[in-house]
Formats: C-alpha cells, structure tokens, sequence
C-alpha cells in the first residue's frame, strides 16, 4: 500500500481524531510553513515532490473530502487554494507549481 494512500486511510473520519485534527492540535510534531485562522500547512513527512506540502482546514465543518463539499464549503475551498498561491510564492516557485487534490483512499493511486 502507497504511503499516500495509508495516510488517506489514516484520515478517514471515525469515532476518534484523524492524524490530520492531531496535527493541528499540535499532538503530532510537523513542519508548518503556513498558519492563519482557517488553515494550517505543512511539509508532507514521505515528499513525492521536491516541494509538498499539505493544506488542510482547521475546522471541518464536514468537509472531510472533495466529495463531501457542500454550497457552505465554498469560502474554505477558495481560501485553501489561495493559499497555496500565498505559499507557492513564499517557497520561491515562480515558475509554476501542482495542486493536486486527493479524495479518499482511491484517489491517491
């Protein structure tokens, strides 16, 4: 199994706290390079690019994946990739950059 996609198992909402709410707890060490009210960001601990970088929101609302975004959601999608403009820009990728958006385990492969 691709560490992408343990991850994505890993983050999967259950009865408990996803690695990715333990991150933003700050139960979990990582290397932010980016923090407002809505998002953190941070350096992916397995990089399957010379920069990557995971921005997640702070609060879920629901928004546990792409496929769940709904009409309320639309503000904290445009914000996470305006934020990924504002960081792309601060690691000095003026020469264009990927944003890839994985959704549930499958969407890794």
């Amino acid at each position: 199994m691709s560490s992408e996609k343990e991850a994505a198992l890993a983050a999967v909402p259950n009865d408990g706290p996803t690695i990715f709410d333990k991150i933003i707890n700050k139960e979990i060490p990582s290397t932010v390079v980016y923090e407002d009210e809505k998002v953190l960001a941070f350096r992916d601990i397995n990089p399957q690019a010379p920069t990557h970088i995971l921005i997640i929101p702070k609060v879920k609302d629901g928004l546990t994946g792409l496929s769940k975004a709904e009409e309320r959601h639309v503000e904290i999608l445009g914000h996470l990739l305006y934020v990924a403009k504002v960081i792309a820009k601060q690691e000095g990728l003026e020469d264009g950059y990927r944003v890839v958006i994985n959704d549930g385990p499958s969407g890794c492969r």
